[in-house]
């Protein structure tokens, strides 16, 4: 049986057309962005040319655009940076965002630099945005807001300008993570109030290793990493030049055909539903994948058994990729943070499946008459 991909949240395939961009960045256009000599100089062109390809596509302006080595470390630096920089004592969360963010202010609250408080959640994993008001009027400290725009698990996603707004109106800081939404929704940066926003290139079909963060023009920080005067000084390290070719090629592409690809993706995540419901008894559906969420994500409560409970890797074995939680954590047995903290039936297991412009109602059909069987 040929492999069946349902975890694109977790990484999707590289586009052949990004490839195709790339290589020339990997073979003779080698130079180093940094120096003088016209390999140099041609590199240097390629970057800032897919800074303004990027800068566009989610407009916002070339300067604010930067180019990181993922969505980790962008929420890494926007949250550092809030902290250190922007003067944030307290942080505003939700205990079903990415470990990249809920680590990151994990170790801030041990280092007793912040003190942080989680927003309260709806029984479908949506957050409340009357607490949020609440926390943000009543709070007495400089506060960063960090929510993320859609979560990776169960796709719920938030409402970016409400979010703003609220924030705007109490002067907080707004950090979103938004890899999951990146290269797959529409953004018009300029028309939010938001600070930072990141994104990541292997989650709409380029290339691992490059990501961005937008940091809005009006405010200042200082470098997260050091040791260079790369990306306008505000991150060392030698660019990858090919990386950021891909990302700005796989945007180019996601945007363009944005309309098609998602209503298309949507109706194999809608068919997965439909077929699920009538083939499995007792089935049900994390999050709110019928209302404001992703179209790219579904996630399946089983219920529990003695082969449910092994069903990853009864998946694998019948050559069928799925996760049970977030790209990081997908191989690990301790479960998912995000399901804990908005199930408390224990009697099912929770399986994500995750899908993208290539997978097809046939694979849908072929996954369902498997898990009749393993359940």
């Amino acid at each position: 049986m040929q492999r069946i991909y349902f975890d694109n949240a977790a990484t999707t395939s590289l586009d052949p057309r990004v490839l195709e961009s790339m290589m020339p960045f990997l073979t003779e256009k080698f130079g180093n962005p940094s120096s003088i000599y016209s390999y140099g100089r041609e590199t240097r062109l390629a970057v800032e040319s897919a800074r303004k390809t990027v800068a566009k596509l989610l407009n916002a302006h070339p300067s604010e655009i930067f180019f990181t080595s993922g969505g980790t470390e962008s929420s890494n630096t926007a949250i550092h940076a809030a902290v250190y920089d922007l003067g944030c004592t307290h942080i505003i969360s939700s205990p079903l965002e990415h470990h990249a963010v809920l680590h990151t202010i994990e170790h801030l609250v041990k280092k007793g630099q912040v003190s942080v408080s989680h927003v309260k959640l709806f029984s479908n994993g949506h957050v409340d945005m009357e607490d949020l008001k609440n926390q943000l009027a009543s709070g007495t400290k400089k506060t960063l807001v960090s929510l993320m725009h859609a979560n990776n698990e169960i796709g719920n996603m938030i409402d970016l300008h409400a979010v703003g707004e609220l924030c705007k109106q109490y002067h907080a800081i707004f950090h979103s993570d938004t890899v999951q939404t990146v290269g797959h929704f529409p953004f018009d940066l300029k028309s939010l109030y938001v600070h930072f926003v990141t994104g990541a290139g292997h989650k709409f079909h380029g290339p691992k290793g490059i990501g961005i963060l937008y940091i809005k023009e009006s405010i200042k920080i200082e470098p997260y990493i050091h040791g260079g005067s790369q990306e306008r000084n505000m991150r060392a390290g030698t660019e990858n030049v090919y990386g950021v070719a891909g990302f700005a090629k796989a945007l180019e592409i996601a945007s363009a055909n944005y309309e098609l690809d998602s209503a298309y993706i949507n109706d194999i995540k809608m068919y997965m539903m439909d077929q699920l419901k009538k083939n499995i008894h007792d089935v049900s559906f994390n999050g709110d994948p019928c209302g404001k969420s992703l179209y790219t994500v579904l996630n399946v409560s089983f219920p529990k058994n003695e082969k449910s409970e092994m069903l990853l890797l009864n998946l694998d074995i019948n050559h069928i990729c799925a996760s049970g939680g977030s790209a990081c954590t997908s191989g690990a047995q301790q479960g998912s943070h995000v399901i804990a903290a908005i199930q408390t039936n224990n009697d099912h297991v929770a399986v994500r499946f995750s899908f993208c412009r290539n997978n097809t109602k046939e694979e849908v059909d072929a996954v369902v008459a498997i898990l009749k069987d393993l359940i």
